[in-house]
This record gives C-alpha cells, sequence and structure tokens, in this order.
C-alpha cells in the first residue's frame, strides 16, 4: 500500500469493486481493502445478475478485482477497526498496524446475517438453509421445502409457495395464527406443523429433515429462515455514524447505516453502498449502488481539486520558502511525504559501499533511513523541527541499528553545511531555491564530497514549466541537468549521469502527468 489516495473503499465485494472500478476509469488513485469473508461465500452462485447468472461468487469477486488493478487500482487484503477524521481527508487503520490516508472513504462493509439459535442451521447455511426465494427459489424448486416461523413467518410461507407446492410453515415460536391467516395458507396448499423446532436432521451432509421439540422428524430438503441482518459498522461508528433499525411489515428486521440516494453520509467525505446501507440489495443492486456512489465521489473530488487550482493559481509560489513556511506545511498534515526512499538515491547509491552521508533537505528521513538500514553513517538536515522529530521515531521503529547511524540536524542549509570535504556521498532533493541561491548551495555541497566519493542532486526540470502537476510557480526554482553538470569542474569531477528523467504526478485535477526530474549524479576524482 501506498500511503495516499484519492479514495479508500472498505469493503472488497460486488458494491466496493464497483465503486473502485468505476473511480478508477475517472483516474483516481483507488486502494480496496477487504477483510476477505463475503457474505455470500457459503451461495453456490450468484443469481439476478445480468450476464453473470450462476456464476460462483468467489469467480465473480476475482473477475472484479482483476479488472480494478487492471485500471490501476489496489486490492489489500485486511481488516480496517476505525477510522479517524483529519482537516485533508481520513486516516484509516488496519488490525495489523498499517494505516493509510483517504481524501474520500466509501464504506461496503456489508451486514452479517444472525440466525436463530438453532443447531445446525450455521453448518447448512447458503446451500439447504436459505432465506431469500429471489436468490435461492429457483435451485429448490418443486422441492419439500419448509419455513421456520416467526413474526413474518406467514409472509414467508406465501411467499415461497410461488416456487413449490409442497411447502410446510413451521409456526416454532411466531405469533399463534388468525383464522383469516390459516384460511390464506390452506387455499394454497401449505401445511402449519405447530411446535418448537429443535434442530436439523442431516444425510450425507445434506438437509433431510427439520426436528420438533416432541422429536417428531418432518422431512424437508430446504428449510427457509428469517435472519436478523446487521450491518458491518464498527469503522463508522468510529467515524459517528450509528445505524438505525429497519423494519418490514411493522417487524424490525435489522440495522442499516442512513444515507442519501447518492450513499453520502451525515459525515462529510464518506459514503456507503451496498447492504450496510441496503439490507435488501442482491448482488446486482449492490454493484449499481457501489458505481452511483463512485459518480458522487468523483463529483466531489473535481470540486474539491477546482478549489485547490484556484487557491495554487493565486499563490506566488507553491513552494514553502522559509523555517516558518515549512513548519505550517508539515504541521497541517499528518504525513507530507510518502515515507518511500527517493528512486535516484535507491538506484545510483544501491551499490555504493556504506560510508559517511550527507542528506541535505532530508525532510521526514526517508532517505537518510534508508542509508542507514545499508550501514551507512548519516547526517540528515532539515529546515524542520516538525520535520526532523518525524524522521527520528521513524528510524527507532526501525531499530537501534538504524537510528544510531543517523544524525538529526535542524539548519538552514543557505547559511552553511558541516564538516567539508569529508562525506563519501552527499545527497539531495527537490530543494525549492531560487537561482542565486541554489547555485551557491550547489557548489557547498559539491566541496562537501570526499575525493572519490559521490553527488547527488535531482530537482525540478525547466520542461515541466508547463505541466499542470504540481510545482513551484517561480522559473527560477527549475533548472536543467546539465546546467549544474557544466557548473562542476571537469578535473575534479566525471559527471556519470545528467538527464531528464520522465516519471508519472498527480495534476491539480486528479489527473497523471508526466514530470521531469533533473537527475545529477557526479564522482570527486581520486
Amino acid at each position: 500500500m501506498d500511503e495516499r489516495y484519492d479514495v479508500v473503499v472498505v469493503g472488497g465485494g460486488a458494491a466496493g469493486l464497483s465503486g473502485a472500478l468505476a473511480l478508477c476509469r475517472a483516474r483516481r488513485r483507488v486502494l480496496v481493502i477487504d477483510a476477505g469473508a463475503p457474505r455470500n461465500a457459503p451461495a453456490g452462485h450468484v443469481h439476478n445478475y445480468l450476464a453473470r447468472e450462476g456464476t460462483p461468487p468467489s469467480e465473480l469477486l476475482a473477475i472484479g478485482r482483476a479488472e480494478v488493478t487492471g485500471y490501476g487500482g489496489e486490492v489489500v487484503t485486511g481488516e480496517v477497526v476505525r477510522a479517524e477524521r483529519l482537516d485533508d481527508g481520513f486516516r484509516v487503520h488496519l488490525a495489523d498496524g498499517r494505516a493509510v490516508h483517504g481524501r474520500r472513504l466509501l464504506v461496503t462493509t456489508g451486514l452479517t446475517d444472525e440466525l436463530p439459535e438453532i443447531p445446525g442451521l450455521r453448518e447448512l447455511w447458503g446451500s439447504d438453509v436459505l432465506h431469500c426465494p429471489y436468490c435461492h427459489g429457483y435451485e429448490v424448486r418443486d422441492g419439500a421445502i419448509g419455513v421456520l416461523g416467526g413474526p413474518l413467518g406467514v409472509h414467508q410461507a406465501l411467499l415461497w409457495r410461488q416456487w413449490s407446492a409442497d411447502v410446510t410453515l413451521f409456526r416454532h415460536t411466531g405469533p399463534e395464527l388468525t383464522d383469516e391467516e390459516r384460511a390464506q395458507l390452506s387455499a394454497r396448499g401449505v401445511t402449519v406443523v405447530d411446535g418448537e423446532v429443535a434442530g436439523v436432521e442431516t444425510t450425507g451432509g445434506r438437509l433431510s429433515g427439520v426436528r420438533l421439540a416432541s422429536g417428531e422428524v418432518v422431512a424437508r430438503n430446504a428449510l427457509t429462515v428469517a435472519p436478523r441482518f446487521t450491518a458491518n459498522s464498527a469503522v463508522l461508528r468510529s467515524l459517528g455514524l450509528e445505524p438505525v433499525e429497519q423494519e418490514m411489515h411493522g417487524v424490525v428486521v435489522g440495522s442499516y447505516i442512513p444515507s442519501e440516494p447518492t450513499g453520502a453520509t451525515s459525515v462529510p467525505g464518506v459514503w456507503v453502498a451496498g447492504n450496510v446501507a441496503n439490507l435488501q440489495a442482491q448482488v446486482m443492486m449492490s454493484a449499481a449502488a457501489g458505481l452511483n456512489a463512485a459518480g458522487q465521489l468523483n463529483a466531489d473530488l473535481i470540486a474539491e481539486d477546482t478549489r485547490l487550482a484556484v487557491e495554487a493559481a493565486h499563490e506566488h509560489v507553491l513552494a514553502p520558502a522559509d523555517e516558518h513556511d515549512w513548519e505550517e506545511q508539515y504541521r497541517s498534515h499528518p504525513m507530507l511525504w510518502s515515507g518511500r526512499p527517493n528512486p535516484p538515491l535507491v538506484e545510483h547509491a544501491a551499490d555504493l559501499a556504506p560510508g559517511s552521508a550527507l542528506d541535505v533537505g532530508c525532510g521526514e528521513g526517508a532517505d537518510a533511513i534508508w542509508l542507514a538500514e545499508r550501514g551507512w553513517q548519516v547526517t540528515a538536515v532539515d529546515f524542520s523541527a516538525t520535520a526532523l522529530g518525524r524522521a527520528a521515531e521513524h528510524a527507532a521503529a526501525r531499530g537501534a541499528d538504524v537510528a544510531t547511524r543517523v544524525t538529526w540536524r535542524q539548519a538552514d542549509v543557505t547559511a552553511g553545511l558541516p564538516r567539508d570535504g569529508t562525506y563519501n556521498l552527499v545527497t539531495s532533493h527537490f530543494l525549492h531555491l531560487h537561482g542565486d541561491e541554489r547555485q551557491r548551495l550547489f557548489a557547498r555541497l559539491a566541496t562537501a564530497v570526499a575525493p572519490g566519493g559521490t553527488l547527488l542532486l535531482v530537482g525540478h526540470d525547466t520542461s515541466d514549466l508547463g505541466t499542470a502537476a504540481r510545482r513551484p510557480h517561480a522559473p527560477d526554482m527549475f533548472f536543467t541537468a546539465e546546467e549544474v553538470a557544466s557548473s562542476l569542474d571537469a578535473d575534479d569531477w566525471a559527471v556519470v549521469v545528467a538527464e531528464a528523467r520522465p516519471r508519472p504526478a498527480h495534476a491539480h485535477e486528479g489527473e497523471v502527468a508526466t514530470v521531469h526530474d533533473a537527475v545529477v549524479v557526479a564522482r570527486k576524482r581520486g
């Protein structure tokens, strides 16, 4: 998983995957987190899904996941335990300690079928113990069907009579039947059996009968029950969204999370779809609800992207300019960068023998930690005390061997650097400095490299001045690799790389743009 996404989808069933697919096709960064326990797993096939009729549930999910990942989405297995609202979105926490940031949430966690407390029902659930005639009625047509009585027993018995002439209503703990109800059941040929049900009988792992408390066994090959449908709402509860009871024919049948027809909840930025919001939704309805919510989510993100673009257009310089600005940037985000080392560092330092390194503008410490993990002794320098505090915490989390190899220093690198000529590697990525100031700093960085050492400098190439991706608005903050390489004395330096390197980046509107990094790698002659 990466650190930040446009949308985190919690739940990878039909609703979640359908929503994720639409959002990926809208070129959003999407992560689906699924606990791997779909409600319909016990069922043999999915029904009433146009063009997918009879598809096994696991196969449908596999197809959906492949479609989502095919458009660039990510699907991971994990259990989300809670989410917290932040100024710029949500932090989603998993049971294994992982956490990710999403600008928006689509929660499609479904529901739990709470079965009556009768021995044997759970083991046959989804095969011979059923609840929905539209999902399973055709498969047990003309069979011996039993209906476990309850507040809606008569309604269910008359409903299931459409699929078979051999229907028996076990009144069980349901209410006494009225004369009118008995007349209706009799007219439709539905048999009524009084007495409480104590269990079920099986033969060869399949239902063969319903056992009454009296010991009598009534032969049946299918039994329908009315579960309580309870919304899986733990994640939503952590955000202040409480489920409400759902009534049907005056009887409470479960709970759900209220939402608008679009799927939007009362918490801005949180949408729901599928059974967590609609207890009666079958697979196709859930998929449609996920698609509907995705469209509304994307529209909401477009509105935010537009607002941010307007704000950025009115700023003279997007990048922070001094210590105070950088502090504000770091304090306003739980994590400003990805937490991964910069690719040019990984590429060009992986084969270097560990020694002493200077990381200038280290931010939250990903590059310095990567070097320390490989045996380097690193001095990491940055403006921001907040960034350095986070970096030290990240290093400590990697263990004492890593943490003791890094010295974190708060300093203005334009005012001076520690220990000239003593570092085997000097590296700096994306320092936002204006032309003359940058040139002076790069010259000082070069003097900090020991003979035989490596200088690695990366910044925004001038070809990005017209890109839609988020970049500083001051032209003199951009440079070319050739410009930097030509400033190095050829008698003292061997330039290994000087190029504009393309990579994908996100634009204001959420689209992916190609940007270019100016990459310079040079070896100091010994």
